[in-house]
């Protein structure tokens, strides 16, 4: 089973989507400049993704202790 957790925090995944995403936009006649604007998009997504999640597994970790 997958472990979107580990997934979507994972800085390897999310490089390998954004190069597959740009490689498609490529192929399909994309020029470099927008291929680049999208890549960093998607990376800058995944920022947010992986922050979000880790600080809420913090988070949680953290009110666990106190009861």
């Amino acid at each position: 089973m997958i472990n979107w957790k580990e997934k979507l925090t994972s800085r390897k995944w999310w490089a390998a989507v954004a190069a597959f995403i740009v490689a498609v936009l490529v192929l399909f006649g994309a020029d470099s400049g927008t291929a680049e604007r999208i890549g960093a998009l998607i990376l800058l997504a995944a920022d947010v993704v992986g922050y979000t999640l880790a600080e809420s597994i913090a988070d949680s970790a953290r009110a666990g202790e106190r009861k």
